[in-house]
């Protein structure tokens, strides 16, 4: 830059303090540039401390092609971010920091201490080796651009910083506790930028259904299921493979959460007020083979009440579910249940239907689908193609993952990239 550089107040401002913006700023910082990272919060970090329920699941150790199928929000943007800087390099950037990792089920990382804090304590170590400087409960009202490139960083309390370049990386809308709030749409829309629609992801499902109302299963909790969310014609539209939770508004747990975008999706598709979600309690068994079983137990002691012959079947709460909703008493003898009864009891076990009629508010959601569009966005930089001087990480782009470290790890390529580039 010509003599206006040399009046910069900073090469960078990284504005949001959560996993994409520290690691924005770590980036930068290692580029040799003097950076701002601002957050409007009393503490860095906040997101990362509770993630993976306090554990911190820092990334994912599947290949590149898993872990884009499991963001089935433009995971594919992805690709030229995860061959500059990929999840083994999050690894390695974790362990260069003394950070110890472990590898659980699913691919998942938790540093070993178990311990989030522990995360956010060594990257908060590494800005202050690098001289980050920062600014905690610093509300940022503004950008300003001038002549297509950025300007300034206008604060609320009236104070401005100009920069070379800045890095938006204050989250999407949810779980605002940790101050994502979607401040950050306003200024990327200022720089002409276009906003997907914002819906929730990883969200519980809300349902009307009796059973629900009536709180008939509320609290029992089903082991790998495969859950379904089904088109008007029936057909599923995505189904996962999890545990999952009946609560008092409808159903939650892992396999819901991984549905619940298909479900706003298909509201929205087809103008629908209800989606039909199916759920199959036995999904390694045929129809066939469930009624078989089911005959075999029964004719073990013909005599035996047909609850007491299948206990341990099936959870009992849901066991007694079935034979309420296929009018079958359960006091009655093995003996004397009708072929037709144990056909439509494995057909339940299979297949058993239920509408959903939404989720909970955006506010509820671990992820938020929809953000800037990746379009406008250059995939090696994550540099705007509108501003220059702009660049964007994490979940305010419109990218978003199933949990299990899928987010995460988007966020943090795209911080590191993000940095790296704004320090350029």
């Amino acid at each position: 830059m010509d003599k206006v550089g040399e009046e910069m107040d900073f090469d960078v401002i990284v504005i949001g303090g959560g996993p994409s913006g520290l690691m924005a700023a770590i980036a930068a910082g290692e580029k040799g540039s003097k950076v701002l990272l601002i957050d409007k919060g009393d503490k860095l970090g906040r997101k990362l401390a509770i993630s993976g329920g306090g554990r911190c699941n820092v990334t994912n150790r599947l290949p590149i092609e898993e872990i884009i199928k499991h963001i089935p929000g433009n995971g594919r943007f992805l690709y030229s971010a995860f061959s500059l800087f990929s999840n083994e390099d999050i690894i390695r950037f974790f362990e260069g920091l003394g950070i110890q990792l472990k590898e659980e089920d699913h691919g998942r990382m938790f540093p070993v201490t178990d311990k989030a804090q522990s995360v956010v304590d060594a990257l908060l170590s590494r800005l202050s080796e690098l001289k980050v400087q920062i600014k905690t409960n610093t509300p940022v009202a503004t950008i300003d651009y001038e002549n297509g490139r950025v300007q300034s960083v206008l604060l609320r309390n009236g104070e401005r910083f100009f920069a070379n370049s800045v890095v938006l990386a204050v989250g999407g809308k949810s779980v605002p506790h940790t101050g994502s709030t979607g401040d950050g749409y306003a200024w990327a829309k200022k720089a002409g930028h276009t906003i997907t629609d914002l819906f929730p992801t990883e969200v519980p499902v809300t349902s009307n259904e009796s059973f629900i109302k009536e709180k008939t299963l509320q609290g029992l909790s089903l082991q790998s299921v495969a859950l379904s969310v089904l088109n008007p014609k029936g057909k599923p539209l995505i189904t996962h493979r999890m545990d999952m939770i009946f609560t008092h508004f409808g159903v939650s747990g892992p396999a819901v959460l991984r549905c619940s975008q298909f479900v706003v999706k298909a509201m929205k598709k087809w103008d629908l007020k209800e989606v039909t979600m199916s759920l199959d309690v036995f999904p390694d068994w045929s129809e066939e083979a469930i009624f078989q079983e089911i005959h075999r137990l029964l004719k073990e002691d013909a005599k035996k009440a047909i609850k007491n012959s299948l206990k341990g079947f099936l959870p009992e709460r849901y066991l007694t579910f079935l034979f309420d909703i296929n009018g079958i008493d359960s006091t009655v003898q093995g003996a004397s249940l009708s072929h037709e009864k144990i056909r439509s009891l494995a057909k339940s076990c299979k297949g058993f239907t239920f509408q959903v009629n939404g989720t909970l508010p955006i506010e509820k959601a671990f992820v938020t689908g929809g953000g800037v569009s990746v379009k406008e966005i250059d995939p090696k930089t994550l540099g705007s193609k509108l501003m220059e001087g702009l660049y964007f990480c994490g979940e305010i782009l419109d990218i978003h993952g199933y949990t299990g470290g899928y987010n995460i790890t988007s966020a943090l390529v795209t911080g590191r990239l993000a940095g790296m580039n704004a320090a350029k």
